[in-house]
C-alpha cells in the first residue's frame, strides 16, 4: 500500500512566535530596551553604572524565568496559560526585587517597573496570538480503548476511516497499542507513520495528558516505575516547605488568631480540629483544622458535602476560602506534610478504600497537602463518591511529581482563595 500522507509541517508563526529563538533573541532585548530609552534615552548603553547592569540583569533573569516556566505549564492538562501570565511575571520580579534587596545591590526602580509592564505585555500578547495555532491535530487509529477519545480544547482528534489519510497532514497518530484488533494493515500504518517521524502515542498517554488524570483499573498499565516520585525532589521540596512555612507563620498568626476567637464566640467548643489522618508511608499522625462544625451535632464519619448541617456559619466561610487549613502549616513544620500533595484521608476512611482499591495505599508515597493536584482539579466531592475520581488525580500528580507542577498547583488555589470557587 502506497500511503499518501506526510507529517504537519510547523507553519512559520508557530515556529517563530512560540519558539525560544524567537522569545530570547527578539523578546529578550525587547522587554529590556524599551524601559532603558523610555528612563535614560538614546545612547543609555555608554554609560553602565552598576545600578543600570543591575536592573537589567533583573529585568533579564526575571524574562528567562517567566519564559521557562509558562512552557513548562504548557505540558500539564487544561492548562490555560493566560490564566498564570500574570502571577508568573509577578512572582518572577518579586524574585528578583527580593534578591536585589538582600543583597543591597543598586537599582532603579522606574526601569524595573517598566520592565515588568513590558514582560506583562509581550506573554498575554504571545499567548493569544498563537493561541489559535496551539491546537493539535491528532489521527486516531478507530480500534479498541481509542474509540472512546474525545476531542479536547488543545487537541483535535479525528478518527482514521483507513490507514490512508489522503493527504491529511498530521501531528501526531494514537492508537490502542495493546488492542487485539489491532491488524496487520494498522500496524504497518503505524511503522509508515514513525518512519515518516510522526510520533505515535498509546491511547494511555493521550488520555492522561488530556484529563489530568491516571487510571488505576490495573496499575501494571501505568508503568509502576514511573509513579516513583524523585528523591532528589523530595528532599528539595521538604526544604522548600520548612523554609516556607517559617516564613508564613509571623505573617498568618494575627490572621489564625482572629479565626479562632470568632470560633469560639460563635459556637462552644475548641477552636481547633485534631484528627488522626493517614500520612507519608502510611504513618498516621494528627492534622490541625479550625474547627467548622458544631461538636454536639452527630453525623457521618465524613463530611456531606457543603449542605452538611453540622457545619456552623463560621465554618462555611472558612472551608470556602481554605482559612479551616492554615493551622496545618504546623504539620507542615513537622515534616507531617507539605504545602502541595495529596490530601491525607481519615484512617477510617483509608482503611475502607484500601479493602475496595488494592493500590490505594500507594497514594501514601508522597507527603500529603494542605492543597493538591485532585483539589484544584476535581473541586469540592464527597469523599466517598468522589474517591475514585480524586484517587486517578492523585495517581496523576505522583506520575507527574515535578516543581513545575508544585507550582501550578499553588497558582490554582491561589485563585480558589480569593475566589472561593472549588474549595473544599
Amino acid at each position: 500500500m502506497n500511503y499518501t500522507f506526510e507529517r504537519r509541517h510547523s507553519r512559520w508563526y508557530e515556529k517563530i512566535l512560540l519558539g525560544i529563538p524567537f522569545q530570547i533573541f527578539v523578546g529578550l532585548p525587547l522587554v529590556i530596551t524599551i524601559p532603558a530609552l523610555e528612563r535614560w534615552g538614546l545612547g543609555f548603553w555608554k554609560d553602565f553604572s552598576d545600578n543600570r547592569i543591575n536592573t537589567i540583569l533583573a529585568i533579564g533573569f526575571a524574562f528567562l524565568i517567566i519564559l521557562f516556566f509558562l512552557r513548562q505549564f504548557t505540558r500539564f492538562p487544561g492548562v490555560r496559560v493566560a490564566s498564570y501570565v500574570a502571577p508568573t511575571v509577578s512572582l518572577a520580579f518579586l524574585v528578583m526585587v527580593a534578591v536585589l534587596f538582600f543583597t543591597r545591590e543598586a537599582y532603579t526602580r522606574q526601569v524595573l517597573f517598566v520592565g515588568y509592564l513590558a514582560c506583562l505585555f509581550w506573554f498575554f500578547s504571545g499567548y493569544f496570538i498563537g493561541r489559535r495555532y496551539r491546537q493539535l491535530k491528532i489521527g486516531v487509529v478507530p480500534v479498541g480503548n481509542a474509540l472512546e477519545m474525545s476531542s479536547h480544547s488543545r487537541i483535535e482528534l479525528r478518527k482514521l476511516a483507513s490507514p490512508d489519510p489522503d493527504g491529511v497532514r498530521y501531528d501526531a497518530i494514537v492508537a490502542d497499542l495493546r488492542s487485539d484488533s489491532l491488524g496487520a494493515t494498522w500496524q504497518k500504518f503505524l511503522a509508515e507513520c514513525t518512519l515518516c517521524r510522526i510520533p505515535v502515542y498509546h491511547v494511555k498517554q493521550i488520555q492522561e495528558s488530556m484529563s489530568g488524570k491516571v487510571r488505576i483499573d490495573h496499575l501494571s498499565e501505568n508503568e509502576f516505575g514511573s509513579l516513583l516520585p524523585s528523591a532528589f525532589y523530595s528532599s528539595v521540596k521538604r526544604a522548600i516547605d520548612f523554609s516556607g512555612a517559617l516564613l508564613l507563620i509571623p505573617l498568618l498568626a494575627p490572621l489564625m488568631l482572629m479565626t479562632a476567637i470568632i470560633i469560639k464566640k460563635e459556637s462552644t467548643g475548641p477552636a481547633l480540629f485534631l484528627q488522626q489522618r493517614m500520612g507519608y508511608r502510611g504513618k498516621p499522625f494528627k492534622v490541625y483544622k479550625f474547627r467548622s462544625m458544631y461538636v454536639d451535632r452527630e453525623g457521618k464519619s465524613f463530611t456531606d458535602g457543603e449542605d452538611d448541617p453540622r457545619i456552623t456559619r463560621v465554618g462555611r466561610v472558612i472551608r470556602k476560602y481554605r482559612i479551616d487549613e492554615l493551622p496545618q502549616i504546623f504539620n507542615v513544620i513537622k515534616g507531617e506534610m507539605s504545602f502541595i500533595g495529596p490530601r491525607p484521608e481519615s484512617m477510617e476512611l483509608s482503611e475502607w478504600y484500601e479493602r475496595d482499591v488494592p493500590f490505594f495505599r500507594y497514594r501514601h508515597v508522597v507527603r500529603p497537602g494542605i492543597s493538591g493536584w485532585a483539589q484544584v482539579e476535581q473541586g469540592y466531592a464527597a469523599e466517598v463518591e468522589g474517591m475514585i475520581e480524586k484517587l486517578q488525580y492523585d495517581f496523576y500528580y505522583i506520575k507527574h511529581f515535578s516543581l513545575w507542577l508544585d507550582v501550578l498547583v499553588l497558582f490554582k488555589t491561589v485563585k480558589t482563595v480569593f475566589t472561593g470557587d472549588g474549595a473544599r
